[in-house]
């Protein structure tokens, strides 16, 4: 990982990811060097339509106020999920290849798998932020493909992306998604370690976990969950508690979702790289960073300072009221702290 990687770019430090047209140009060079005769012309839809959902152009929709799950981390994503589909796509037999329509579906529910956190200005009306939909935004996410793909002339695609988007989420089990095709499950373990493995090594993933994700946390009952009427029970006390539980979670539930769950798909990004992930490096990398932080308890090691991609500006400020407001509203309530297995980051 170069030493003067940018906090926009990627993790190869070449593609600026909080630009659509900068990921769609790059997704387009990869795909049309390995798949033949594919027409573009729905991906860019896709892409000027993901655009305008996120910064509030989109006819209906408010735009994006999760500022932890913002337009970069979904173009990070999709980026990821073309260089996975690609680097299986040149390792297999002809007969386990994906195929163009595949992966085109494929990058589609990639660039709308967070979809679930954009309000609707009618149905969310009554809501106050994104993050309120952090325990189902996949199943919104879904409900959003299948209203959308028909658009693109994509009605065939909607069962299956619909389905795969769930791979991104915890909100079903994974082993009892059924798939006619393998091909489809392939597709869904390669958009569920996309999503994983370009989160995790975001140059700044460490300071967005403690600044951004535990805000989003708060607000959507992840942070400090309603056990039962009057008692609370708290995962995550603060950002810095939850950076102190992340290698836990690294060790027992990513790894394991990785490797077991998704097949070690991840490692079709190194045809890409001459045997070597990019994208493995820069998570340990964090992660290493993370340990020699808590052990020292020298948080001062953590000083980026992260732009953010939203389509609401005062979404910063308005987040860090709501949560003010969600934590002051527990003072006088029953309590008790717990350790349970972490939350998905």
């Amino acid at each position: 990982m170069s030493q003067d990687r940018r906090n926009d770019y990627d993790v190869t430090n070449t593609v600026q990811v909080c630009n659509p047209a900068a990921v769609r140009d790059a997704v387009h060079e990869l795909f049309a060097e390995t798949f033949s005769g594919l027409s573009f012309d729905k991906l860019w839809l896709a892409f000027y339509d993901f655009e305008r959902l996120f910064t509030g152009r989109f006819p209906g929709y408010k735009g994006c106020d999760t500022t932890y799950h913002d337009m970069q981390h979904t173009l990070d994503m999709t980026l990821a999920l073309a260089r996975l589909a690609v680097g299986y796509e040149r390792s297999v037999e002809p007969a386990d290849r994906l195929g163009a329509g595949r992966a085109q579906m494929a990058v589609i529910t990639s660039l709308f798998h967070d979809s679930g956190y954009i309000r609707h200005e009618v149905r969310d009306r009554d809501f106050s932020n994104g993050a309120e939909f952090t325990l189902y935004h996949v199943s919104r996410s879904a409900d959003f493909l299948r209203r959308y793909l028909p658009e693109l002339g994509m009605t065939k695609d909607v069962g299956i992306s619909s389905m795969i988007v769930h791979f991104t989420g915890y909100e079903l089990d994974l082993d009892k998604i059924e798939l006619d095709d393998p091909r489809d499950i392939i597709c869904g373990h390669l958009i569920g370690t996309a999503d994983l493995i370009a989160q995790m090594a975001d140059r700044c993933y460490l300071e967005k976990c403690r600044d951004r994700l535990y805000n989003e946390f708060v607000v959507g009952g992840v942070a400090v969950e309603n056990a039962r009427p009057g008692e609370y029970m708290v995962r995550y006390k603060s950002g810095k508690d939850l950076l102190k539980k992340t290698p836990a979670f690294y060790q027992q539930v990513t790894r394991d979702r990785l490797n077991s769950k998704f097949n070690r798909v991840y490692r079709y990004a190194e045809v890409l790289y001459g045997g070597h992930n990019p994208y493995i490096d820069a998570i340990k990398s964090n992660i290493t960073h993370l340990v020699r932080v808590l052990q020292s308890d020298d948080w001062s090691l953590l000083r980026r300072e992260p732009a953010c991609f939203l389509g609401i500006a005062s979404a910063m400020q308005d987040i860090e009221q709501l949560v003010a407001k969600h934590l002051a509203s527990l003072t006088g309530t029953s309590i008790r702290s717990d350790r349970p297995l972490l939350m998905p980051v």
